[in-house]
C-alpha cells in the first residue's frame, strides 16, 4: 500500500493524489497537521532515506532558521521529538511503498509506484500477441 504524507495548500501533494487517483492506484494520505507522526513512523521514514535528514527535512524552514537549530548535532531521539513537534519542517510530500520511497513529486521517478501488474501493461514488446492492436501505438517513437 503507498502511503503519502502531505500537508493543505501542497500544490506537489495535489499532483501525486492526482496521479494515483487517475491510474486507479489505492493510497493513505497521512495529513502531518491533522494526524500526530509517532516516534515509530518518525524512524522508520529517516531509515527509508537514502541521504538521512537532507532528504526529509527543510534545512530552510523557518523553524530550523531562526532557532539556529543544528540538526548533525542532535541525537536520534531528540531529532525525532523535533520533528514529532514541529512537523512542518519536513518535505512533502513523502511518498513510500514497501520498494519505493520518495520526496517531492517527480513526473518520472513516481512511475515507479505504478503497480508491477501496470507497468507490463504499459510496456511495449514486440513479442506480445497484442502489438498488432496497441502496442505500435505506444511505440511510435521506436
Amino acid at each position: 500500500m503507498i502511503v503519502i504524507y502531505t500537508s493543505p495548500g501542497c500544490a506537489s501533494c495535489r499532483k501525486v493524489k492526482a496521479w494515483l487517483k487517475e491510474r486507479e492506484i489505492k493510497f493513505i494520505e497521512k495529513n502531518i497537521f491533522n494526524v500526530l507522526l509517532n516516534r515509530k513512523e518518525v524512524k522508520y521514514l529517516l531509515s527509508r532515506s537514502d541521504n538521512g535528514t537532507d532528504d526529509i527535512i527543510s534545512k530552510r524552514s523557518k523553524i530550523i532558521q531562526e532557532n539556529r537549530i543544528d540538526l548533525d548535532n542532535m541525537s536520534l531521539d531528540e531529532l525525532v521529538d523535533f520533528i514529532i513537534q514541529n512537523p512542518s519542517i519536513l518535505r512533502r510530500p513523502i511518498i513510500l511503498n514497501e520498494d519505493n520511497f520518495q520526496v517531492g513529486y517527480d513526473v518520472e521517478e513516481i512511475e515507479s509506484f505504478k503497480p508491477r501488474d501496470l507497468a507490463k501493461l504499459a510496456k511495449c514488446d514486440k513479442n506480445c500477441v497484442n502489438y498488432k492492436t496497441c502496442g505500435r501505438l505506444r511505440c511510435l517513437d521506436d
